[in-house]
């Protein structure tokens, strides 16, 4: 089950800090990097931490006694795995403790106009997260859909029961822009949540996501976004 309620509904976070999940998926980076996060986290409050496969289960350790959610991603970054890999990938991350689940959409397939394929595949994973109380956030990758194409997708997302339509993962061109969560927030009204992820790197940056629409932030400048780095 999530720790908190605002983790279910983003528009209550009493800070800045609880819209934050406190990202770090970089291939390089080491368990002294992953206990920095997690120290960062605990230490202010953020929403959650954001780490690769890999490290959930560390991270679960740490924060299983916190207020402080352990989140991973699925079929990342490319969103090309299989169906049957991507629900293997959140079950083994359900089972290592994890508390919330972002999966890349099937880009490749959603450009080529075949939805029902794309809504498939989601929601394999998010009946798998949904089968054991877990929030899950779909990723569309902004960066490589236009304006149609953005809103096309974040109603597919909303129909297909996720929790969250997420715009990047941070690997792509581009990360987030304010333009895109406008285009986000229009196409799912309060079905459901946006989050904003690459490209939020300082607090301007962060409260003009947020005015735009974002009820969550993946930042990997967390620490900067508050004013503390």
């Amino acid at each position: 089950m999530l720790k908190k309620s605002h983790h279910r509904n983003g528009d209550l976070p009493m800070s800045l800090n609880q819209y934050i999940d406190h990202t770090l998926l970089a291939p390089e980076a080491t368990q002294a990097d992953v206990d920095q996060i997690i120290r960062e986290a605990k230490e202010n409050n953020f929403c959650s931490v954001m780490l690769n496969p890999y490290w959930v289960s560390y991270a679960h350790a740490q924060l299983k006694d916190t207020d402080v959610n352990t989140d991973t991603v699925i079929g990342f970054p490319l969103g090309a795995n299989t169906t049957a890999i991507k629900v293997a990938e959140a079950t083994q991350a359900i089972a290592d403790g994890v508390d919330e689940i972002d999966v890349v959409m099937n880009i490749g397939e959603f450009k080529g106009g075949h939805d029902d394929l794309v809504k498939q595949d989601l929601a394999a994973v998010i009946k798998t997260g949904h089968d054991h109380h877990k929030l899950v956030k779909v990723i569309i990758e902004t960066a490589l859909l236009t304006d149609q194409e953005i809103t096309r997708a974040s109603e597919l997302v909303a129909a297909v029961g996720a929790e969250y339509v997420k715009t990047s993962t941070g690997f792509s061109t581009r990360g987030a822009q304010v333009n895109d969560v406008v285009l986000m927030k229009q196409a799912v009204g309060d079905r459901i949540k946006v989050k904003a992820s690459g490209g939020v790197h300082t607090k301007e940056e962060a409260e003009a996501m947020i005015a735009a629409g974002a009820s969550r932030l993946g930042t990997s400048s967390g620490m900067k976004v508050i004013g503390k780095a």
